[in-house]
């Protein structure tokens, strides 16, 4: 099997606590070339924290996380396990890119510079190059005259098409959505959630969580429900949301349908 053929992402029983907290209890998930997977849960089921996880922006204290086909390499056991090699962890992250709930823009930044700033800084690649890759991710999330504004004189979901430019610019593997759409209003909501569908609709990886049920079920190949840190269920959009099976499920999705 060459790299190419290996899932992206693959998560295999993967544990996390903070001190005495099990967030996540034995957790495998695999997102192939193309897959969109959605994590949906509670607050506090694990979502975030496993897609934080996966980027090693957080250390997990037991199981496996390979990229393409290769495993992290960790030192360590238990709470002392730290990822072994610095420059896999930098080759890892730059190619999962993660757009956060909270936009993180650079605030002194133009939104060209904020969209450049990585490509230039941690892959070190041609000036002219990036600026040409920037303006062309800017236009196709329908922002590309906002080149020299600040993030200040942007709403929210412009500076969140901003950020998945951002994202886009470093020309990764996969993207990771951190809940996406919950810090905006509904109206500038529906500005990034098309953003997502046409990324989707291209083929892209991509990781969701997210609260929008609507969202999952439109752009996802595999949905999967998280609860108390384990997988509850998992499947196609049309079994989780047309015929769900565990009553955790049922109520769920109960409780986040609109009255």
């Amino acid at each position: 099997m060459t790299h190419a053929d290996h899932p992206v992402i693959q998560i295999q029983n993967l544990h996390k606590a903070y001190g005495n907290l099990e967030v996540l209890k034995g957790v495998d998930i695999t997102a192939k070339r193309g897959d969109v997977v959605s994590l949906i849960g509670s607050s506090g089921s694990g979502k975030s924290t496993l897609l934080r996880c996966c980027n090693l922006l957080e250390d997990s204290q037991q199981g496996e996380i390979l990229f393409k086909g290769e495993p992290v390499t960790w030192r360590g056991t238990g709470h002392n396990r730290r990822p072994a090699d610095n420059a896999q962890v930098l080759r890892i992250r730059t190619n999962l890119s993660m757009v956060f709930q909270q936009f993180n823009l650079w605030a002194h930044m133009s939104i060209l510079q904020n969209v450049m700033e990585a490509p230039l800084t941690v892959l070190k690649r041609d000036r002219d190059e990036v600026e040409h890759s920037a303006r062309r991710y800017l236009e196709k999330v329908g922002i590309g005259d906002k080149c020299d504004a600040y993030p200040a004189q942007l709403s929210g979901g412009q500076q969140q098409r901003a950020a998945i430019a951002r994202g886009l610019c470093m020309e990764p593997e996969a993207l990771l959505f951190d809940e996406p759409t919950s810090a905006l209003d509904p109206e500038l909501e529906q500005e990034v959630i098309k953003v997502i569908k046409d990324l989707a609709a291209e083929g892209r990886t991509m990781m969701i969580v997210t609260h929008d049920m609507k969202l999952a079920a439109d752009v996802s190949d595999h949905v999967v429900f998280l609860h108390k840190g384990l997988i509850e269920e998992q499947g196609a959009p049309k079994d989780l949301f047309g015929s769900p099976k565990s009553e955790r499920l049922q109520g769920f999705l109960s409780a986040t349908q609109p009255a």
